[in-house]
């Protein structure tokens, strides 16, 4: 299992689970293209475009920093253009980018809708879109969306249907390509974490730092992509992964080294269908 030399298109990877993958595929000696809006520090956020290139060339990687609104048709096509002309073509393209806000009906202003449905489900399909060109040429192609399963269970929609229409646009958009491409050996497939990862959406948007202390840390996503990058594509698409799940099938067993802290339960996700078992219980470790 290697990524060397392969080149990766990753939208939001100036930080959190985007910049975990980059990093995990940098290892091999991977290039990558960060896709992402945040060139100057913001005082919520950590990292940059910039930063991010830094943490990627340090871990064996090369990377080429690309500002990008993932709304910008123009943009994006830029983006996909520098990246083929700097690197010879594209072999994965990660759809990571995302906007959040977990309101109902009444209280979801139309100007956040449309952040929402233009960022996750329209971004995602657009940024698809121009990079299957260059997917088709490549030897194993994978397009990976950070999405959810569809589970059409009312629990995930009552309480923020316009949250959970965009996120589940990108998984449609799995279900869809997947079987659009599958004759073009293009593997189209979601990644869904079980329970909350430390990021800034975490932090800022639901439970600020004491929700982190329950959560895994980002790595165990990157992971999780790792071992999908590196399936045929011909013969794995069209899938919903759950993180660990995913994992333990690929003979992980150590699930302990990706909790931000091992004396808190975990915090499960949203969208896990209530039929998916943790092949790990997500309580928390106790000493004797």
């Amino acid at each position: 299992m290697t990524l060397k030399n392969k080149t990766l298109f990753i939208t939001g990877a100036s930080r959190g689970i985007g910049l975990a993958i980059a990093l995990k595929a940098a290892r091999d000696g991977a290039n990558i293209a960060i896709a992402a809006k945040t060139a100057d520090p913001h005082p919520k956020l950590e990292g940059t475009i910039y930063t991010a290139a830094k943490e990627i060339d340090a871990a064996g990687g090369k990377a080429l920093p690309l500002i990008v609104d993932v709304r910008d048709e123009a943009a994006v096509q830029k983006a996909v253009d520098e990246t083929v002309a700097r690197f010879g073509g594209i072999d994965i393209c990660v759809n990571n980018a995302s906007a959040i806000q977990l309101t109902g009906t009444l209280q979801t202003d139309m100007k956040r809708y449309d952040l929402m449905h233009q960022i996750n489900t329209r971004g995602t399909f657009l940024c698809s879109k121009l990079c299957i060109p260059h997917l088709k040429q490549a030897a194993n192609p994978h397009i990976l969306n950070l999405s959810p399963p569809l589970d059409m269970s009312p629990q995930w929609f009552g309480p923020h249907v316009a949250y959970t229409m965009a996120k589940y646009g990108m998984s449609m958009c799995v279900l869809g390509m997947a079987a659009e491409f599958k004759s073009d050996g293009i593997a189209v497939n979601a990644l869904w974490p079980r329970t909350g990862i430390a990021t800034a959406a975490i932090r800022n948007a639901l439970a600020g730092d004491e929700g982190m202390k329950h959560c895994r840390t980002p790595d165990i996503m990157a992971d999780a992509a790792y071992v999908i990058f590196n399936r045929k594509s011909s013969e794995f698409t069209g899938n919903f992964c759950i993180d660990d799940t995913l994992l333990w099938e690929a003979g992980e067993r150590d699930f302990d080294k990706y909790r931000v802290d091992p004396t808190k339960d975990l915090m499960p996700d949203f969208f896990v269908p209530s039929g998916s078992v943790p092949p790990v219980s997500l309580k928390a470790l106790r000493s004797a």
